[in-house]
């Protein structure tokens, strides 16, 4: 095998999000149900046998040293290969957004390279270096629509019903570190049982972070705003500052100057799903 092409890497939302408390070493531990969303980035890859790592932004421009070179770089340590690639990006699920881009990008890198270097390793194996580059990257190498808690690493296979959501992402984002930091963040949140979102799955609980989002962003609320007066109640995704509500019109709705919008459905299942080994 020498490429792999239109390797997709999903985004998510968080339908609801409690912070339960806090370990000793700064981490904090969530409750969470994490759904994959049809906004995806694209990449491409290609083998290089000279070992060397390289990246050509097909979008936007990103860091010179992003999630998807680090990860890149990860599984090369990890696994000892002397295999490299030339990793095309097109970026477009929006950056700052608590739609886990980044990290769905890394994930994806790390299930490709998995499959173009031909090393057979588990989504457990991945999974371990994925959690070192971020939080939210099990998540994606896990594949399908989660219940999630810990800091993000203890996972179970969770029913959403199929449904659209009407994203939009105000043009100031959030940087997570800061929102996380921040002494008026609620950390006390009760923990939750599964049945009670399979109840109400659309309508339960909140995002323990979207207050804290709102005092270090106009823009949340204005986005929460702009929903409410098309008749929607929506709700933050991961720490912001994208925000989401249940849409059931056709029509995608015009949106302020420097905003972007789009109309996404629940995808239920990652579309790189079996492309590493072992149970996942």
């Amino acid at each position: 095998m020498k490429a792999l092409y239109e390797v997709a890497a999903p985004a998510k939302l968080n339908l609801f999000l409690h912070i339960t408390g806090r370990r000793a070493d700064g981490y904090h531990l969530l409750q969470s149900v994490f759904m994959l969303i049809d906004w995806h980035d694209t990449l491409h890859f290609e083998l290089r046998s000279d070992g060397q790592l390289s990246r050509e932004d097909l979008g936007p421009a990103l860091p010179a040293d992003d999630l998807t070179l680090r990860a890149a770089r990860a599984l090369q340590q990890a696994s000892g290969t002397r295999l490299g690639a030339h990793i095309g990006v097109l970026k477009r699920v929006p950056a700052q957004a608590g739609m886990g881009g980044g990290s769905s990008d890394a994930a994806s890198c790390l299930l490709a390279l998995n499959r173009l270097w031909g090393l057979n390793l588990s989504v457990r194996q991945l999974s371990a270096i994925g959690l070192k580059l971020g939080a939210d990257v099990p998540f994606f190498l896990y594949g399908r629509n989660a219940w999630v808690e810990g800091i993000g690493e203890s996972m179970q296979p969770v029913d959403v019903p199929p449904a659209r959501f009407l994203v939009v992402k105000p043009p100031q984002g959030l940087e997570t570190a800061k929102i996380f930091g921040s002494p008026s963040l609620k950390r006390d949140s009760d923990s939750a049982i599964l049945l009670g979102f399979a109840a109400q799955p659309f309508y339960f609980g909140r995002n323990d972070l979207q207050d804290v989002a709102q005092a270090l962003s106009t823009d949340v609320a204005d986005a929460l705003k702009w929903l409410s007066a098309h008749g929607k109640n929506g709700r933050m995704t991961g720490s912001g500052s994208a925000v989401f509500a249940l849409w059931d019109r056709d029509d995608q709705p015009v949106v302020p100057q420097g905003w972007r919008a789009r109309i996404c459905s629940n995808m239920g299942v990652h579309p790189l799903a079996g492309w590493a080994s072992g149970d996942n």
